[in-house]
């Protein structure tokens, strides 16, 4: 089975991308992104599925001329069937689909947040992958939660978002500061130049694994409103210093449960995942957790952070070595449990 060559299909939101696995090993992985969304300030639904459609069959097609692979050697295709925008997997999974019919081959269906999980399995995610049970504490733009994961397929979320995601207060905070869309990488960007402790911000305060964070979007847009008032170049003056201490307290909120989560389940095989997890500042504190609580830590490739779909064709090729295949009357679906 390990010969076995799978194409995998990401779409589930503004990022068409296609990828080739041979067994564990990425061969290609090709990514279309969609710069139309930054005028908007958010991904416009409507707009990243008609996106997709003018992009999927060129992604599709240099992800197997650079794997340097035929069609008709592709042993099964993967595909996000959700959890997403609808429009945008609708296009996944009918090219899918329609491919699979016509090369007569499988189809598996992959669940968009078990993908990021076990991309840390692909062959050069990590030097080692994780070792059974670990916690990933999953968090990106549209998703934060803590996974207990006890097998490939058996994952248990022990806390998650009441609110916002992690992403979404970053690009939220980011528009009260004027930055362009997404902001959560110009944030960690300007980060770097700023003093992390210049100013405070308020911290949810939930008694279990769960997350919130439209507390500190809340305090920010207070304090900035305030400081505008006293001073109309604030935002502008201190905006290195601002994006430090936001950037500080959202890393210290996703921490702080995910510590309680280890020290509570006596687990010290722990990763990260998602697109946030290629944030500067939140694989730091990893590594230094590394050191402080002896964790043994999984911190994916950035190429593997991002929505990608060599994650996906990561889960496919578990799945087609199980014989877990999917029939062409499946349909996309926005809501996913992992």
């Amino acid at each position: 089975m390990s010969d076995s060559i799978i194409l995998g299909i990401e779409s589930s939101c503004d990022d068409t991308s296609a990828a080739i696995i041979k067994g564990n090993s990425i061969l290609s992985n090709i990514a279309a992104n969609q710069e139309i969304h930054k005028e908007y300030g958010g991904v416009v639904p409507e707009l990243a599925s008609r996106a997709h459609q003018q992009n999927i069959i060129p992604v599709v097609e240099k992800s197997l001329n650079e794997a340097n692979i035929q069609q008709n050697a592709i042993s099964a295709i993967g595909f996000t069937r959700g959890p997403g925008l609808l429009g945008s997997l609708l296009v996944g999974t009918s090219f899918a689909k329609s491919l699979a019919m016509s090369l007569d081959i499988p189809l598996i269906e992959v669940n968009h947040l078990q993908a990021h999980i076990l991309a840390h399995f692909i062959d050069d995610a990590n030097p080692v992958p994780p070792k059974f049970p670990f916690l990933c504490l999953t968090v990106s733009g549209g998703h934060t939660m803590i996974v207990l994961v006890k097998d490939y397929f058996y994952m248990e979320i022990i806390g998650k978002t009441i609110d916002d995601a992690a992403g979404e207060a970053f690009d939220k905070i980011g528009k009260i500061f004027d930055l362009d869309y997404p902001a959560g990488p110009i944030i960690d960007r300007l980060s770097k130049e700023g003093n992390p402790d210049a100013f405070q911000f308020n911290k949810p305060r939930l008694e279990n694994y769960d997350y919130s964070f439209s507390g500190i979007k809340t305090s920010v847009l207070y304090f900035i409103q305030k400081e505008v008032k006293k001073n109309p170049n604030f935002i502008k003056e201190n905006m290195n210093d601002l994006c430090a201490s936001v950037q500080k307290c959202i890393i210290e909120i996703l921490m702080n449960k995910l510590e309680k989560a280890a020290k509570d389940l006596n687990i010290k095989e722990v990763a990260i995942a998602g697109g946030v997890s290629a944030n500067s500042a939140l694989r730091k504190v990893m590594q230094d957790n590394h050191q402080r609580l002896g964790w043994d830590i999984y911190i994916p490739k950035f190429e593997y952070t991002t929505d990608n779909a060599a994650m996906i064709a990561m889960v496919a090729q578990l799945k087609f070595e199980r014989g877990e295949f999917t029939d062409l009357r499946t349909t996309a679906i926005s809501k996913y449990d992992l």
